[in-house]
């Protein structure tokens, strides 16, 4: 019988990180404790390592997935583990899972079967109460704006203007349109909603903020609403950035966490990578890199979304450049795109196994355009045959793609050594980064490249409310920001049903949103959504806690 994610975690004897501090040569009497297996970094401490030499930053990422995720996570993990087993100075730079997946669809986001992250239970729910402060900063911006209409509206807001949206860190599509401020003496009555945690500015700007003394200065710059004369009305303009980052003092400090085989992890922000940037903190990777020869992160979703995002807009504002990528790869993904019903994945099928890789094949053109060395990863799972693996392989061989067998989910680090040795010759290789398009380039033909070079698009319509928004972003010079596409992370296009390699398709741009404290442009396509919904039958419905007092149901 095959034990779940949670029974392994269970049975697992953590080390106290303290310990596990001392591995990775952090001082313990910087640690601000969360119990015994899990640690807060001093912001002092990480400043005095400023001087000292970076290691080499490893980027994980994928093809397109399917509902259920690839184990790009579970990947990264093993990854991270697998160079600790051949004797390298190693750490993992990840993001914090939010609890909508976790009761949603998804899952946790601390790896699987043999290659996870732990306490596996504390990190996927309350953690060090990151989300928590996140939210409450957010929503203290909320309050403020409808505060100071209530009170006069001296910066002359236009309650039809505003744009910040209140939060939560849950899956709850009630919330998407609500009004606020109902009835007499509650203020001006007007149409509000609500984005999921992980897709507020502030979560985007925690992760892009090398101090809070820069994210204060960030904060200060959302624009959270235009006036009467149709003028930004910024977090600045309402007094209280400083109370935003008092919030987020405690929050903008690393989580140091271990990996089962008790390696050094950080795991601070966690953007989602179909809506926002889908990286972890600069201040994370920033630490590892000075603390590690080798320092293994991961970006959201497939390469489409996430590793694009990673390099033009994470690489690009903290000045981070990756010595090596790893594309996860995965047999059930591949029938998937190879016309496979989703149903019906388990099934053996060379064939849709075949037709699928033409999704890969896009997704290494985009790593190649990057010019960083990369390595195919076939993340095995139990059900994939010797006949579809082989297949794989025999492509791989034939096109000249390197690839590994992966199987950090059965056997741990172990089953990583071949993956971790490729990558530490990689590592090696001459590298070519390059950003996707020039962030002074033209807005539309930002967009466009993004579109044409990265998911093999032809062109890129924008609706009319579109248009007068970008008309009104170039007034501001917002037009010369990078830009984050908000995309289905399912397809190559706008639409989450057309699946493989899909050609001559239209990228369809139906609305702009201004990051000014993040410092780039959501660009929401098809039909996507910054609040998701929770599925007809919740991961929530199957978790609890047993007679022992152990949670179960957690994956």
């Amino acid at each position: 019988m095959v034990k779940s994610d949670l029974e392994i975690v269970q049975e697992n004897t953590m080390m106290r990180i303290s310990d596990v501090a001392e591995k990775i040569g952090i001082d313990t009497e910087c640690l601000e404790y969360y119990g015994k297996y899990k640690a807060k970094v001093d912001s002092s401490f990480i400043s005095s390592l400023k001087n000292k030499k970076n290691g080499k930053l490893i980027l994980v990422t994928a093809i397109n997935p399917t509902k259920a995720g690839e184990g790009k996570t579970t990947t990264t993990v093993g990854l991270i583990d697998g160079l600790a087993k051949i004797n390298k100075k190693v750490m993992g730079a990840l993001r914090e899972p939010s609890l909508g997946p976790v009761f949603g669809i998804k899952g946790g986001a601390t790896g699987g079967g043999y290659a996870q992250v732990v306490p596996m239970e504390d990190i996927n729910l309350h953690f060090t109460g990151d989300m928590h402060a996140i939210t409450t900063a957010n929503n203290l911006i909320s309050a403020a704006i409808d505060n100071h209409m209530f009170h006069g509206n001296e910066l002359q807001i236009n309650p039809e203007k505003i744009l910040w949206k209140r939060c939560l860190d849950m899956n709850d599509r009630a919330l998407r349109n609500v009004t606020v401020a109902q009835g007499p003496k509650q203020g001006i009555e007007r149409k509000d909603g609500f984005n999921i945690t992980v897709a507020s500015e502030i979560m985007a700007i925690l992760c892009l903020s090398n101090d809070i003394h820069e994210f204060q200065t960030r904060v200060e710059r959302c624009v959270v609403a235009f006036d009467m004369n149709d003028k930004p009305v910024t977090v600045k303009n309402l007094k209280v950035g400083g109370a935003v980052a008092a919030i987020m003092k405690d929050a903008l400090k690393p989580n140091l966490v271990q990996t089962l085989e008790h390696t050094p992890v950080l795991i601070h922000g966690g953007p989602f990578a179909n809506i926002a940037h889908g990286c972890n903190s600069v201040i994370a990777t920033k630490t590892a890199l000075k603390l590690a020869d080798y320092v293994v992160t991961e970006a959201g979703f497939g390469a489409d979304l996430g590793a694009e995002k990673f390099v033009d807009i994470k690489c690009r504002m903290a000045g981070l450049q990756p010595s090596a990528i790893v594309l996860v790869v995965t047999i059930r993904a591949l029938k998937l795109h190879g016309g496979m019903d989703k149903n019906q994945l388990t099934q053996e099928n060379v064939d849709a196994v075949r037709a699928g890789f033409a999704n890969v094949e896009k997704h290494i053109e985009t790593l190649k355009a990057v010019g960083v060395p990369f390595v195919l990863a076939m993340n095995h799972f139990y059900l994939d045959t010797e006949a579809e693996v082989a297949c794989v392989n025999d492509i791989c061989r034939e096109k000249g793609y390197p690839i590994v067998l992966a199987k950090g989910w059965a056997d741990g680090g172990n089953g990583m050594v071949d993956l971790a040795n490729k990558v530490v010759e990689l590592c090696e290789e001459e590298n070519h980064f390059q950003f996707i398009y020039d962030v002074d380039a033209p807005f539309e033909e930002k967009v466009l490249s993004i579109v044409q070079k990265v998911y093999g698009g032809k062109d890129v319509v924008y609706t009319e409310d579109a248009l007068k928004q970008l008309a009104e972003f170039k007034k501001f010079g917002w037009d010369k920001l990078p830009i984050c596409m908000a995309k289905t992370p399912n397809s190559l296009t706008d639409d989450a049903k057309v699946v493989g390699r899909p050609k001559d398709f239209t990228i369809t741009v139906k609305e702009l949103r201004i990051s000014a404290g993040a410092g780039f442009v959501v660009v929401l396509t098809g039909s996507i959504m910054t609040m998701p919904g929770l599925p007809k039958v919740p991961a929530a419905n199957s978790i609890g806690i047993d007679e022992n007092d152990k949670i179960f149901g957690l994956f």
